[in-house]
């Protein structure tokens, strides 16, 4: 059992020495402390974001307190209190099949100033990431990404997809059911709360999930400082007939010159079953005085294509969006539930060592995974490198895609095998940034 009180973990070892060899220095920054606000001018840079204001800097600090944030930095530079790289991490339960959960070693705010590129940073802070977690116990880590090039050489892949979906509501024309309870607006004052209670309900259920966390509602509710679209925040949440809030949509509307053809953006819609998702996207589609809806991490294949007369009305642009590194093979594959029995050995490359050798792996009739390191090295069947083994983990892509690829390699009957025993209970998502 991994320790969960990451915070208590030491500075990796081999990246502090890395770092001092080159004249850095490999520091943890207190939440509390004076060299909070510094971080975040770092984290700002990094994502091209302005100066954050006295509330804005402690609404961050809110949030961040119970991460473990990393700074690398230049001492002799004209900021020296400003790092020159940035990272923070902290762990979180993800949701591995429903009811299923892996604690998570959850990574963000990764930076590299211009000013310092090519100096080692990103592979000192990356690498002390993975061996602080692997030290500690955790199985696999995880990032959401800004760009697609960068993770893969530390073993990361994507695991997860989600789209962005705009609708043409002039064309799409409701052919979805109707939904037997009601929809009301709800104030702001407690729509940070609502928004949190409706997406733990579904989290818990979809593979891919992991909580949010105060400062993401508050967010998404408009209740955050700085938010320029606060004031145009609307929220709506759906009943069902005994009375239980199963959804909630809160979103804002963009004017448009025509003032029949307004757009509505939409922040968050969480469902917690179909009845739910049917009553928030038809609101969405028959608002009043509005010609388009956009949304932002929704389902590979959004159920709403289904519910419109006209599909193509519905545009959906598929993104990956968590990648998951697979550090723990044993720990990772054994803390899901499987479609049908396997039996395979599997042989994984890894540079950096974490999941490195031959790994059978058994999965009995009720979907339980047994997996443990081979006897004999010369007995694997399937070969991949440790990439493939994040993409694999939940279900969200086929090993019959992974070796068409040239990812993976075996006889095609047990690929064929793969396929069908990893094939999840609900296609995985992950419907918050982190």
């Amino acid at each position: 059992m991994a320790s969960l009180d990451a915070l208590t973990l030491p500075l990796d070892d081999i990246s502090t020495a890395d770092l001092a060899a080159t004249g850095l220095e490999y520091a943890r920054v207190d939440a509390d402390g004076p060299g909070f606000r510094p971080f975040q001018r770092a984290v700002a840079r990094g994502f091209l974001g302005g100066e954050s204001t006295d509330d804005e800097a402690e609404n961050a600090r809110l949030s961040l307190r119970d991460r473990r944030l990393t700074g690398v930095f230049d001492r002799s530079a004209l900021e020296p209190d400003v790092p020159v790289g940035t990272i923070d991490s902290w762990v979180a339960p993800m949701t591995t099949s429903p009811g299923r959960r892996l604690d998570l070693w959850s990574i963000s705010a990764v930076t590299v100033a211009p000013t310092h590129r090519r100096r080692g940073i990103a592979r000192a802070m990356l690498g002390g990431e993975l061996r602080t977690a692997a030290a500690a116990g955790y199985a696999v880590a995880g990032l959401t990404v800004t760009e697609a090039t960068i993770y893969g050489r530390w073993g990361f892949s994507p695991a997860t997809w989600a789209s962005d979906v705009v609708i043409d509501t002039r064309r799409a024309g409701w052919a979805g059911p109707t939904a037997p309870g009601r929809l009301d607006f709800v104030p702001r004052a407690d729509l940070a709360e609502r928004i949190a209670a409706v997406h733990e309900r579904i989290r818990v259920q979809r593979p891919g999930s992991v909580p949010g966390w105060d400062g993401r509602w508050r967010g998404l509710a408009g209740a955050a400082p700085g938010d320029k679209e606060a004031e145009k925040v609307r929220a709506v949440v759906y009943r069902d007939t005994a009375g239980a809030e199963r959804g909630i949509l809160v979103y804002t509307l963009t004017e448009a010159e025509s003032f029949t053809a307004h757009e509505l953006n939409v922040r968050a819609l969480f469902a917690d079953g179909g009845e739910a998702a049917a009553a928030l996207w038809r609101f969405a589609i028959e608002h009043d005085l509005v010609a388009q809806v956009k949304a932002w991490l929704q389902p590979p294949v959004p159920p709403v294509q289904w519910m419109v007369a006209d599909r193509r009305a519905v545009t959906a642009t598929l993104t990956d969006h968590q990648w998951l590194r697979i550090l723990d093979v044993e720990g990772a594959f054994s803390a899901r539930r499987y479609s049908a029995p396997l039996d395979v050995m599997l042989r994984v490359s890894d540079p950096l060592g974490f999941a490195e050798g031959d790994w059978h792996m058994r999965v009995d009739d009720d979907g339980e995974a047994r997996v443990e390191r081979a006897d004999d090295s010369s007995a694997a069947v399937v070969s991949c490198a440790v990439n493939a083994l994040g993409s694999l983990l939940l279900g969200g892509v086929r090993a019959s895609e992974l070796a068409e690829a040239g990812m993976l390699d075996g006889p095609a009957d047990v690929v064929a095998a793969i396929d069908r025993s990893f094939a999840p209970a609900m296609t995985p998502l992950l419907d918050i940034w982190y």
